[in-house]
């Protein structure tokens, strides 16, 4: 029997007694917690269309509606837009993580988790490694509308991917964000919520829609080292052909910094409920 019909047969919400879990028991139970939330999002497909579209909106509204009135220097605007576009598709999809485990939290299958012999570290792995697979889907769709648009790669195709790696696993970093706040907050409406929060200023207080030099002096202070900008340029420096060395660093430093840090936070909040 696996662990996932363990679960839904109705174990009890008693915590389970203590036991060895071994490296490759954990492993085990973070795929099944994968294939159970991958498995959820294919038997509601419009949970990924509607997660599509806002995505498409926002390149639509920037490229016919605001690219005439926004000027970047050494290119064309779409080139400049597409890269932000990539990783706010990436961050906004992980809100998404916030208001599953809210929602498991408040329909009692996190207590049913919690009283089998698994990994602590699996429910909460198992549920970003799914949201991942799911960006995956949404990058590469996104990848094909900028392309519709006018958006054309200008680097080696290594170094192309490498920038779509690095958005991917910025966005990865940050579900762990969204981790935390759904433990946290423990009820969907208030995580849907909570979970854009952070999202806005950063994204928007960023160089992913205009060059940060069109910003206020004290704006800019925080706009030219916030994770979102460096991780923006990092990528639009990867995808353009152009200089990556002072961005990558940063944006790496910040994915891991964020990851470890909300990781630990996560773990330690699931064992508290």
């Amino acid at each position: 029997m696996t662990v996932l019909d363990t679960a839904s047969s109705g174990a009890s919400t008693r915590q389970a007694p203590s036991h060895s879990v071994t490296f490759g028991m954990t492993l085990v139970d973070i795929g099944g917690i994968t294939r159970r939330n991958l498995l959820r999002i294919l038997r509601t497909p419009r949970l990924l269309v509607f997660s599509s579209i806002q995505p498409i909106m926002f390149v639509l509204l920037f490229r016919y509606v605001f690219a005439g009135a926004i000027k970047v220097p050494n290119g064309l605007y779409v080139d400049y837009l597409m890269p932000g576009i990539f990783v706010q598709t990436a961050l906004f999809g992980g809100a998404s993580t916030a208001v599953g485990l809210a929602a498991d939290l408040q329909g009692g299958m996190i207590d049913r988790f919690r009283s089998l012999p698994m990994a602590r570290s699996a429910v909460l792995a198992g549920r970003t490694i799914a949201d991942l697979i799911r960006n995956v889907v949404v990058l590469v769709l996104m990848v094909a509308v900028g392309v519709l648009v006018g958006f054309r790669f200008r680097a080696s195709p290594g170094s192309d991917v490498a920038g779509l790696a690095l958005v991917l696993l910025f966005g990865y970093a940050f579900s762990w964000v969204f981790v935390t706040t759904g433990l946290l907050v423990k009820d969907p409406e208030t995580a849907q919520v909570a979970g854009f929060l952070p999202l806005f200023p950063l994204v928007f207080a960023s160089s992913a829609f205009v060059p940060v030099s069109t910003m206020p002096g004290w704006l800019q202070a925080f706009a030219n080292v916030q994770p979102v900008s460096v991780t923006v340029d990092a990528v639009r420096g990867l995808l353009s052909g152009g200089a990556v060395e002072h961005w990558l660093w940063q944006s790496i430093s910040w994915g891991v910094g964020i990851f470890l840090v909300f990781a630990i936070l996560s773990v330690r909040q699931y064992r508290r409920l």
